[in-house]
């Protein structure tokens, strides 16, 4: 199995469990049941009138990732998500955050999701952590774009605001992929108008040692490594909060 290790020399990586890829050393990474109601025979009623959503008070942040984003690995309360929880309370930012990520998440499973997390959460920001596991499992590019597009414009229509969290692959998948894959996250955002964060881990996997910034297994960070993950996505989440 590639590692971490191995000097100047990026290499993909394959969590054998979740499946996750995220970027080597020296590149970057890179996720109501409505029953049938018997009604006995009454006699009719006026019809109720239609229920009407309370405004929302304080922000709500969803975030959908993948392991990254879903404390693989970690104590509970040690992920950046967490942290996010205590750096809004140090900056007296009242919002909640509902962390819908799941370990071995693709672009394709997010979209799938988003719909009926929309509809629950009604959050005014959401995150999309998502895209290293599709060209893990060699997705085409064009999948990932619409997968993203088609969540970001989700969102907004629903009155979110957007932040895309972005992730690269090495160059061992080629200069071309590698390079339209990249920067294919902020090619959705620009379209759409939405936040971006070009690289989720960087001063974690592109450092001198990133050996020390990651668990055993060499694919998932290090608790330790959680507030620089933070650190890469607070400046563009604040600026959304605003």
């Amino acid at each position: 199995m590639p590692d971490f290790t191995t000097a100047h020399q990026p290499s993909l990586v394959q969590d054998q469990h979740r499946r996750h890829f995220i970027r080597s050393a020296g590149t970057s990474l890179l996720v109501g049941i409505c029953a049938p109601t018997a009604l006995a025979q009454s006699p009719a009623k006026a019809p109720a009138a239609p229920a009407t959503a309370k405004p929302r008070t304080q922000p709500l942040i969803l975030v959908l990732g993948d392991s990254l984003s879903a404390e693989y690995g970690l104590a509970r309360g040690t992920g950046w998500v967490a942290l996010l929880e205590k750096q809004l309370a140090q900056d007296k930012l009242a919002a909640t955050v509902v962390n819908a990520s799941v370990s071995g998440e693709t672009t394709s499973g997010g979209r799938s999701r988003l719909t009926a997390l929309l509809a629950q959460h009604q959050p005014t920001h959401v995150v999309i952590e998502l895209g290293g596991n599709d060209a893990l499992r060699g997705l085409p590019l064009k999948n990932t774009e619409e997968n993203l597009t088609v969540m970001t414009e989700a969102a907004q229509k629903a009155g979110a605001k957007v932040l895309l969290v972005g992730m690269q692959v090495p160059p061992n998948y080629g200069t071309d992929y590698a390079n339209k894959f990249a920067g294919l996250f902020t090619t959705v955002a620009q379209a759409r108008k939405a936040a971006v964060v070009p690289f989720f881990l960087k001063g974690v996997a592109d450092g001198a040692d990133p050996t020390r910034l990651f668990q055993p297994d060499r694919i998932h960070p290090r608790a330790e490594a959680h507030p620089q993950m933070l650190a890469n996505v607070w400046p563009e989440l604040k600026k959304l909060l605003r």
